[in-house]
């Protein structure tokens, strides 16, 4: 599974969200003018990123099971 490309895709897209997640969270903590600017920007590729990465992780699920 580990050499499997979409596999890879996966976890890149996966850890993309974490990435984008934890920098949100920490404009959020920070506050000032960062989270003024970014905020919502900054949650909206997660949200753009977290539906890549769930119809990334669905379709290895169908792939892999024989569809």
């Amino acid at each position: 599974m580990g050499k499997d490309p979409l596999f890879i895709l996966v976890i890149v897209a996966v850890a993309t969200v974490a990435v984008i997640l934890f920098t949100g969270i920490g404009g959020f903590a920070r506050g000032g003018d960062f989270n003024r600017k970014h905020a919502n920007r900054i949650m909206r590729w997660r949200i753009y990123a977290q539906a890549v990465a769930v119809a990334l992780i669905l379709l290895f699920v169908y792939l892999r099971r024989g569809g």
